[in-house]
């Protein structure tokens, strides 16, 4: 999960940032109750094979879904997103949306051509311009739990979505 103060961000104004974005709760929920099911199937061949399946189950999904997290890190040089990296001079505008504009941006004013990296499970998302001229992608658009530090990273001032919520 995350915490208030981001790894790597001691101050809004820090040019180093790191955020992974875990999974919530209810994420860890469901891979527990679907390890579980092993249980469930297992138990007529004998107890101890659905507790083995149920251990063997919550180990490899739990190993997927932690390799699976991207991270998001700003670093004088680079910006990394995900599997997605690009040189800092090449980072424009910084916008910020919450709420019910954070939606649109995930859906009906989404580019087709942008770079995403969202997650159903964070809410307020990021939009990067990108002003690299050989890089067709015209933006970035990644979940965070922690916009103003983000931007405040990217050397932007929190600049907020028309509609935000």
């Amino acid at each position: 999960m995350s915490s208030t103060t981001p790894a790597g961000a001691t101050s809004p104004s820090s040019a180093n940032y790191t955020e992974k974005l875990w999974p919530n709760f209810w994420g860890w929920v469901i891979v527990v109750g679907l390890s579980a099911a092993g249980i469930l199937i297992f138990i007529p061949i004998s107890p101890m094979a659905g507790y083995v399946a149920f251990a063997v189950l919550l180990a490899g999904m739990s190993t997927i879904l932690i390799a699976s997290t991207p991270t998001i890190a700003v670093t004088p040089e680079t910006l990394r997103v995900g599997r997605a990296q690009i040189e800092r001079e090449f980072v424009g505008e910084v916008t910020i949306y919450r709420g019910d504009a954070a939606t649109e941006q995930r859906g009906i004013k989404l580019n087709g051509l942008a770079y995403l990296c969202i997650r159903g499970w964070i809410k307020p998302v990021v939009k990067i311009e990108i002003t690299d001229p050989n890089d067709r992608t015209p933006y970035w658009l990644t979940s965070t739990r922690h916009p103003e530090y983000l931007a405040a990273a990217l050397g932007a001032t929190a600049r907020s979505g028309s509609a935000e919520a």
